[in-house]
């Protein structure tokens, strides 16, 4: 593959709901631009995008790929992202590198959530896009329908581009609105065709509807406009490059991916339309150094920097870290610097990635997407630069994990197996974590949906070759008391010799806080109990409180006073003394009402209002509490609660079913409360059937 310059490059991210045809048009975007001699099919598990075992068996995409297509003189990177939920990580990340965005709709299905997701994230992004409407050969698809959803849902910036020649399964080309020319399929391909008198009276408000759109990106424009002159084909066509790049014009077009209709238009309209990486805004970073800001221009007169968006971890070539050249040109010359860990990296290769194919290339300058392998310190949203001329750029914004699951091995032989791949798939997806919680004894492994899991639990099997389970996580419990009570604890032992000898008086008492740490209060006056063997007894009490008389849970919020107790010149020592105060605390907590404390959290959900009264009917029945409720930005409005951790597991798929994937939530950990009698009695239950096992 040739080496492009900054201006004849496209960066373009594909956008749109799940089996809107997002990889079928990728598919028939590489066939048109000679990367493929056929059409791949999903059904067949021989496109470019989905390679992946785990997608070939599905059938959808489960990770991001990267496509550089050469066209019209020009390189595309198309990057293909899931439009499953579970996966949406990947859109974050690159939509950090993308230039503009293509947003797939099925003709048939309209305007779904996923649709709105992208333009949520196109807006954030602030960055230029086309719609597509695919799928038109489809039995009852119409155009003009999902014309009218597209108006309504976002505005008159939505404008046409583009009609069906016929509809449905009768479609066989396209007409383009602001040239008037026709383009109609033939043997696989799609050739331009004149277009009748008729047709063009047909297109005549559709095209006024462009021509206003276009004569509102400049006064001298909206002047000729408002006196009835006509616009020049060139002056349009700034117009609506301006329109586009401005953010008030996003052209629809009409497409049939697995028919190759429509599909040339849109590259064709990526090449004129879309911006290249040189007119994007300047980057802002900080220089390691001294931690000033930086500006960088997307150009080859800046220093070399790179910003890694995605890792591919495979366990037969190695990682690899893919990234886009955000400043300067990168050669065999550049001598790469990872300025965000601060460490020297050896780079031998430098590839361009077609799928899961490595094209192995000289140069690639400013703007264009690459990757390198076996960088052995670099992570996703690292920065890579010339060692002279460091900078770090802001790291990649990443949905947090949502649901959290337990993980084990079948066989514990695969223990080191699973600590291996489980840290190798962190590296490849920055949406999952991992963590070890050693009050259950659990490895926890979270991320952004129940699908999400699943996968991960595939991947370490075929990637690792580790079997595992995927179990529900235990709720770590706490254990407090609700009242006083006094115990006497003595450890006394003659066996010949020196003996055993420990005797002590303990008040146990709630703390002022239940959530806080066990507290220790030294009273013992006339030195009942001597000063070297009282923080023996401390200790003793400390051990206890890992384990409580009821479900064997930690132990907080209690005050233990030691306030007497009796001791023997020869025989008393340290151990005698913890001894005694274990017998003290087995005693006395029981005696103590003890109690199951639960875990508390914050929730934060937004939602829109029509689900308002279904999302708070089901945080009622989780015994949650309704803590307020206010406006959210997209006329959703966010409802703040207070739920036990036993019931909010899952979640993030009950939120997603609710609301049809439109809701959003957020958790994090408040107090310990005391647990309602029958969940205690479940919690006590379930823990003395694991202890008899």
């Amino acid at each position: 593959m040739k080496t492009y310059p900054t201006k004849n490059i496209r960066n373009i991210l594909i956008l749109g709901h799940g089996g809107s045809g997002k990889t079928t048009l990728t598919e028939a975007l590489a066939f048109n631009a000679g990367a493929v001699d056929r059409m791949g099919k999903i059904d067949e598990g021989n496109t470019l995008s989905d390679f992946d075992p785990e997608e070939k068996r599905r059938k959808f995409s489960i990770s991001s790929s990267i496509i550089p297509l050469e066209f019209g003189g020009h390189k595309i990177n198309l990057i293909d992202v899931p439009g499953y939920f579970d996966f949406i990580g990947d859109a974050y990340a690159a939509l950090r590198v993308a230039d503009a965005v293509v947003i797939v709709l099925d003709a048939l299905s309209g305007v779904q959530v996923g649709t709105e997701k992208a333009i949520e994230l196109l807006e954030k992004a602030n960055i230029p896009a086309i719609i597509v409407v695919n799928k038109m050969d489809r039995e009852n698809a119409t155009f003009s329908k999902v014309m009218d959803e597209l108006k309504e849902t976002f505005g008159n910036k939505v404008v046409p581009f583009e009609l069906p020649m016929g509809e449905g399964e009768a479609m066989n080309g396209v007409v383009n609105i602001v040239d008037l020319t026709g383009s109609q399929r033939k043997d696989n391909r799609c050739f331009d065709v004149p277009i009748t008198d008729e047709m063009k009276a047909e297109l005549e408000p559709y095209r006024d509807m462009i021509m206003e759109s276009v004569a509102q990106t400049s006064e001298s424009l909206m002047e000729k406009y408002f006196e009835g002159e006509e616009l020049t084909q060139n002056e349009i066509h700034t117009g609506i490059r301006q329109g586009i790049d401005n953010g008030e014009l996003i052209p629809v077009l009409c497409t049939s991916a697995t028919l190759n209709i429509g599909v040339e238009t849109l590259e064709n309209m990526i090449i004129e339309y879309l911006p290249s990486p040189g007119k994007g805004k300047f980057e802002v970073g900080k220089d390691p150094r001294d931690k000033k800001e930086i500006e960088r221009k997307c150009s080859n007169n800046e220093p070399f920097s790179a910003l890694v968006f995605k890792t591919v971890a495979d366990p037969y070539v190695g990682k690899l870290s893919i990234f886009k050249v955000m400043s300067g040109v990168l050669d065999h010359s550049v001598e790469v610097y990872n300025a965000t860990q601060e460490v020297k990296e050896k780079a031998n290769h430098i590839y361009v990635l077609r799928g899961n194919k490595q094209i192995e290339v000289e140069k690639l300058e400013a703007g264009d997407i690459g990757a390198f392998s076996k960088l052995n310190d670099t992570v996703t949203g690292d920065t890579l630069t010339s060692i002279k001329s460091p900078i770090v750029y802001d790291k990649i914004e990443l949905p947090k994990p949502i649901i959290a699951m337990a993980i084990e091995p079948k066989t514990k032989a695969d223990i080191d197996k699973l600590a291996t791949g489980l840290h190798r798939l962190v590296e490849e997806d920055p949406t999952m974590t991992v963590s070890r919680n050693k009050e259950t004894k659990q490895t926890l492994v979270s991320g952004l949906g129940e699908m999400h899991l699943e996968i991960i639990s595939q991947k370490l099997k075929q990637k690792f070759g580790v079997d595992v389970n995927l179990v529900d996580m235990k709720v770590p419990y706490r254990e407090t008391i609700k009242k006083k009570a006094t115990a006497e604890g003595k450890h006394k032992k003659q066996s010949g010799g020196s003996g055993q000898f420990g005797h002590v008086w303990i008040d146990f008492e709630p703390g002022n806080d239940p959530n806080a740490p066990f507290e220790f209060v030294d009273k013992v006056v006339g030195g009942a109990v001597p000063r070297n063997f009282i923080p023996a007894v401390e200790k003793g009490l400390e051990n206890c409180m890992i384990e409580g008389v009821l479900a064997g849970y930690p132990v907080t919020g209690v005050r233990a006073t030691l306030y007497d107790g009796s001791y023997h010149a020869v025989d008393s020592d340290e151990m005698s003394f913890k001894m005694a105060a274990t017998a003290a605390y087995r005693k006395g907590m029981k005696e103590a009402a003890p109690v199951i404390l639960e875990p508390i959290y914050h929730i934060d959900i937004t939602v829109p209002e029509e689900y308002m009264g279904d999302i708070m009917g089901d945080l009622n029945k989780k015994r949650g509490r309704i803590m307020g409720m206010e406006s959210a930005s997209g006329g959703k409005q966010r409802i703040l609660a207070e739920a036990p951790l036993a019931e909010m597991f899952k979640y993030a798929t009950e939120l997603r079913s609710m609301t049809q994937a439109r809701g959003e939530f957020a958790m994090e950990f408040v107090r310990y409360e005391e647990a309602p009698m029958i969940i205690s009695e479940k919690v006590i239950a379930a823990a003395q059937k694991e202890k008899a096992q």
